[in-house]
């Protein structure tokens, strides 16, 4: 696979990564530890070479999930990992990036993923009582002594971006962005560009969405967070039916998949943007990476954004609790 900067730090990744949340939390039961394991590691094999993860997963078993498929290839490959959330009982309670808590994520983290470095730490969500330039700091000394390589933000508004890099360079920001939720355009983009951070999409094929095989007739597992999630109702999900009719329409044209066309859309915006799309099926991690051989041309680019921009896509992409701990 092709690889790409993230940012002008020097960390080089391949052109698609992969979110590894959905194996061990968010979208239903967890897969097995040997499926998870054996997923993984065929995306190394096809290639991939970025893998996402965070403490919170789980808590904890997706970071020693992925501490396990990685340990013979680990310098091969660059890990990204999170901190910012208190954790109690086993379940998020709040957020908590004091810089001593954040020093001593990094230590457990390191020790679930058996190495002796983060290659990317990201700040999972801005703490609003804990000021952005003390978390630079931490993570700052963290890099000197050599357990971090790169500084990372998660869902942060372009101000606390500037003012952590002013403390330590940003190398990446991981923010929803897709042909559904395109709301880094606004600002973020453009911001990101200035002052050369790169930026890596979660959630990039809408949650599932986008690969056209949800209609208002899909159930989910009782602890799949989509149930919660306002676009996600059943009167939302049959209303954006015409979008993913669209897209199958246009991914037929390019002899492609609905998910690799949104995935190539996203490659195609900048050449510092590295989305992380995430599965535990072999089958869609081969129609993922293939996404990174479809080419769009300016024409094609130019219909897509024709018929996005005329529809409308119904439905919040959070719910009122979880929007309320995004960064402005």
């Amino acid at each position: 696979m092709k690889k790409r900067s993230l940012g002008k730090n020097g960390l080089e990744v391949s052109a698609l990564g992969f979110g590894c949340m959905g194996i061990s939390f968010g979208y239903g039961q967890p897969t097995s530890r040997d499926e998870g394991v054996a997923i993984v590691r065929a995306a190394v094999d096809a290639g991939v070479t970025f893998f996402d993860t965070a403490e919170a997963y789980g808590p904890y078993a997706n970071e020693e999930l992925l501490g396990e498929a990685l340990a013979p290839v680990r310098d091969r490959v660059v890990i990204a990992t999170k901190f910012g959330f208190k954790i109690e009982g086993g379940k998020q309670a709040g957020l908590d990036s004091r810089p001593a808590h954040i020093r001593e994520v990094a230590d457990a983290s390191l020790k679930r993923l058996r190495t002796d470095r983060i290659d990317l730490f990201y700040q999972h969500r801005v703490d609003p009582d804990v000021p952005i330039e003390d978390v630079a700091g931490a993570v700052k000394d963290l890099i000197a002594a050599g357990k971090v390589k790169h500084f990372g933000l998660s869902e942060a508004g372009v101000q606390t971006i500037r003012r952590a890099n002013a403390v330590q360079a940003v190398t990446a920001l991981q923010s929803e962005y897709s042909l559904w939720w395109r709301e880094p355009e606004k600002e973020t983009l453009a911001v990101l560009e200035e002052l050369g951070v790169g930026l890596v999409p979660f959630s990039p094929l809408g949650k599932g969405y986008l690969t056209g095989k949800i209609d208002e007739t899909t159930t989910f597992d009782s602890t799949d967070f989509r149930n919660v999630v306002p676009r996600f109702t059943a009167e939302n999900r049959k209303a954006n039916l015409a979008f993913v009719e669209w897209l199958k329409t246009f991914a037929d044209r390019k002899t492609a998949t609905p998910a690799q066309v949104a995935l190539a859309w996203l490659l195609a915006q900048k050449p510092w943007i590295v989305p992380i799309p995430g599965t535990t099926k072999l089958n869609r991690l081969e129609e993922n990476i293939g996404a990174a051989a479809v080419e769009l041309t300016a024409e094609d680019l130019r219909s897509v954004e024709s018929a996005v921009s005329a529809i409308t896509v119904q439905g919040e992409r959070y719910s009122p609790q979880q929007a309320a701990r995004i960064d402005r």
